[in-house]
């Protein structure tokens, strides 16, 4: 009874309400308005007075009004659904003993409830996904994720809402720590990484037994880009990151002790100078020969490790003269060797001129083997192929000055071994204007043990 009292109160205060605020004001509007009309209006305006005219009118009205409302609240406290994508995943164990595989990085989580309690769990800052995993021993185990929110009204599905995870027993190897050189490219191309000092060179490894037994190095990853400076002499990057990988290369999840390090970078600029020389391939048209090469450039200083450089006698330009019949001038890059940084020079134009070829032959000259394997030995089988003779081919007054120490003759026997056998004649000179020709074109060898 109280509640139907209650009821019929309510919607007396609508009625009183709606009478008072929006009939009467409507009434008197029309009243107005009909007054202007003809006699019929008094007819409207009498039906307007009557008590249960108002009284229809006004509850028709209240009604009307009471189903807006009504829709309107069904319309915001109807249940709707909100799915929070790839919320990250935190598994709740003991860290320093446990290492746990299987367990997904994010969830999707679909929250259901009214739109109130959505706008407001999607305010909220908190969307712990957690999974406890305290109590549980080494194995493999099926767990459930679980979303922690503070609005009380809101269910939630999480996908995937179980796991199975594998709990391993940590342990722990100590390892030799090296390094990796990233972005090398934007070291000055003058400078060279002389040397790299760790503040440690031993690293603690720690995880589950079976990923210690992948990891094949830890690595330093030091970063030409975080250089404060790029000059000679010692540059300290701190906080460098290890990294550990495997047999291939790929990165291997593991903890380490400690994940950084401070680094000592040694940049030095090692140079030689070197001379350019000019060599010319193919053969000049028939009769003419080259009397004269002449570079604009003779010396290149170049920049690069020290191991390199100490390997580097000349650098070489090569220039084609194939059926060059008249003077010619070549522009060319200047070729940069394996392992150089940088040159002081990089282009070079040569001039090449022609004359009257001539021919001149050296005799008695010896052939020397290259490449024999230390424990071996060579011997000429005959005269004919200890000594050769040697046609010269040039210009005259360049193959007149060419003595027997200008010119080589070698047999290459790289990958030989004990036997006999007639091996090419090869020979090199000193004047890359001149060719050189052995007419004796193969000599018989036997090579025995020393």
């Amino acid at each position: 009874m109280k509640i139907l009292k209650s009821i019929r109160n309510f919607f007396k205060k609508i009625i009183t309400f709606i009478d008072k605020r929006i009939v009467v004001p409507i009434t008197k509007l029309v009243l107005l308005i009909t007054s202007k009309f003809d006699a019929n209006s008094r007819k409207f305006e009498n039906l307007l007075s009557r008590n249960n005219t108002l009284l229809f009118v006004s509850l028709f009205l209240a009604v009307i009004i009471f189903i807006v409302i009504d829709q309107k609240i069904i319309v915001f406290t109807d249940n709707a659904a909100e799915v929070l994508k790839n919320q990250p995943v935190m598994a709740v164990y003991n860290e320093e003993a446990y290492v746990v595989e299987g367990l997904p990085e994010t969830v999707d989580i679909t929250l259901i409830g009214s739109k109130t309690d959505l706008y407001i769990a999607k305010q909220s800052s908190s969307h712990d996904v957690t999974v406890d995993l305290n109590g549980l021993k080494p194995g493999t185990h099926k767990v459930n994720i679980e979303y922690n929110q503070n609005v009380g009204n809101i269910d939630y599905m999480v996908n995937p809402s179980t796991a199975t995870v594998i709990i391993y027993q940590k342990v722990s190897e100590t390892r030799t720590l090296s390094y990796d050189i990233l972005h090398q490219d934007s070291l000055d191309s003058t400078l060279v990484i002389d040397n790299v000092n760790y503040s440690t060179d031993k690293v603690v490894i720690k995880g589950a037994e079976h990923q210690l037994k992948d990891v094949a190095s830890v690595k330093a990853l030091v970063d030409i880009n975080n250089l404060v400076s790029q000059q000679v002499g010692t540059v300290t990057l701190k906080d460098v990151p290890l990294v550990a990988y495997d047999n291939e290369g790929r990165v291997v999840d593991v903890e380490m002790v400690p994940s950084k390090i401070d680094v000592d970078v040694q940049l030095a600029s090692p140079s030689k100078e070197l001379p350019i020389r000019v060599v010319p391939t193919g053969e000049v048209s028939f009769g003419l020969a080259i009397g004269s090469i002449n570079a604009n450039e003779t010396m290149v200083t170049v920049y690069g490790d020290e191991s390199v450089l100490a390997d580097l006698k000349y650098i070489p330009v090569e220039i084609d003269v194939s059926d060059l019949k008249e003077n010619m001038e070549y522009k060319l890059e200047l070729p940069k060797p394996v392992g150089v940084r940088s040159m002081s020079v990089s282009n070079v134009t040569v001039n090449v001129t022609l004359d009257s070829v001539s021919n001149r032959t050296l005799d008695n000259i010896g052939v020397e083997p290259r490449n024999l394997a230390d424990n071996l030995k060579v011997q000429a089988l005959d005269a004919n192929s200890s000594f050769v003779s040697v046609t010269l081919k040039g210009v005259a007054s360049v193959v007149d000055t060419i003595t027997t120490d200008d010119v080589t003759a070698y047999i290459d026997l790289s990958g030989y071994t004990v036997g006999t056998y007639e091996v090419d004649v090869q020979v090199e000179g000193s004047d890359v204007r001149v060719q050189y020709a052995s007419r004796t074109k193969r000599v018989k060898i036997q090579i025995v043990e020393k």
